[in-house]
């Protein structure tokens, strides 16, 4: 037990900005004097109307999204929208899925549920190392959709580039790399992300969708995966996620207080080339995914076997460091090092590498 905050490296639940945190605890009992917590609090009430308001308002600035798009904010996190997706957008009944990890597989096998699905490119065999070139995708003509996980957190890898659809829309899992770096929303038809990540707590996914991709739903299906009516009724067909949603406005404030997204995409290419950098000047460590392919997010490598990857984490538990275990299908470490960690934790982690190395080669 420690009565002190430690660096948390976890992929998701994340660690939080400490404003954010205190912020939070000095509006628990009573937010913006209306004598009540926001866990307690009516989302019909105008003190919430005005919470959620101001967390779209701020999202769209911050993402400068396109006034031709609605923004959701919704139950499920990114998992939910996996079949929703498919729910909503198959109407010629055809999608192509890239694969480039274990949540857009996921996401394939879930939308296989409703409709052709064929995979346009796959990384399982090469062990999701990779990210595809263009020329390594085979996009069918006449699909409804194109759908792509842009941060893999398991493997540590990330897309660097937008790839030719052939004019289908393209579908994005953001979860993990959203609102680490500017995005240029306007290339794409729906974007939707797990807050738990990046952007704050669990049980809230937020979704971008354009306009026109808003049709009306299927009757087969049900009424909280339906785009229209979740549009329709502004994300409150009924009790949304409120506090998530809240936490959502102060990570908005946040990053906004900070400079927004061009700064944090400056500290995130810092914060990696840091770890990136000592991995690839050192002979103890092994990196995971290809240079070319790798996460600002999600850096993982092992040590040279599995009992000293189990020492590792140990050892840096007892050091002040928690959450580095790698993924339980891949081991080794991980280290998730999204907006809220300051470098000075990528260098205490740095630090404690290399003394591990010494001690243990």
């Amino acid at each position: 037990m420690t009565d002190k905050r430690v660096y948390n490296f976890s992929a998701g639940p994340s660690q939080l900005p400490m404003p954010v945190l205190e912020a939070a605890r000095d509006q628990m009992l009573n937010y913006n004097g209306s004598g009540q917590s926001v866990m307690e609090m009516s989302h019909r009430s105008a003190v919430y109307q005005q919470i959620f308001d101001e967390t779209k308002a701020d999202l769209k600035e911050l993402l400068n999204i396109p006034d031709n798009y609605k923004i959701l904010l919704l139950h499920g996190g990114a998992t939910q929208q996996f079949g929703t997706v498919a729910l909503n957008l198959l109407h010629k009944g055809r999608a192509d899925y890239i694969v480039t990890g274990q949540f857009s597989g996921k996401a394939a096998q879930e939308a296989s549920k409703f409709g052709d699905v064929h995979i346009a490119y796959s990384g399982k065999e090469g062990g999701f190392k990779h990210i595809p070139s263009q020329d390594e995708l085979d996009i069918r003509d006449d699909i409804d959709y194109v759908h792509l996980c842009n941060n893999n957190t398991i493997y540590g890898t990330e897309w660097n580039y937008v790839p030719d659809t052939k004019g289908a829309p393209l579908v994005v899992d953001m979860s993990s790399d959203i609102l680490s770096r500017p995005v240029d929303v306007s290339k794409y038809g729906v974007i939707y992300a797990g807050a738990q990540k990046n952007m704050g707590i669990a049980g809230l996914g937020v979704i971008i969708i354009r306009e026109d991709l808003i049709t009306p739903h299927k009757e087969n299906i049900q009424v909280l995966s339906e785009y229209d009516t979740m549009v329709k009724s502004d994300s409150m067909y009924n009790t949304p996620p409120a506090y998530a949603i809240y936490v959502l406005g102060l990570m908005l404030k946040w990053l906004k207080s900070m400079g927004g997204l061009e700064e944090m995409q400056k500290r995130s290419v810092a914060k990696a080339k840091l770890l990136y950098d000592y991995l690839d000047n050192q002979d103890f460590y092994i990196p995971h995914a290809e240079p070319a392919a790798r996460s600002n997010m999600n850096v993982t490598f092992t040590t040279p076997n599995k009992d000293l990857d189990a020492k590792f984490v140990k050892e840096s538990i007892e050091a002040g460091m928690v959450n580095l275990k790698g993924h339980r299908s891949v081991g080794g470490i991980r280290a998730s090092i999204y907006n809220a960690m300051p470098i000075e934790g990528v260098e205490y982690l740095v630090d404690f590498m290399k003394k591990f190395a010494e001690e243990n080669k």
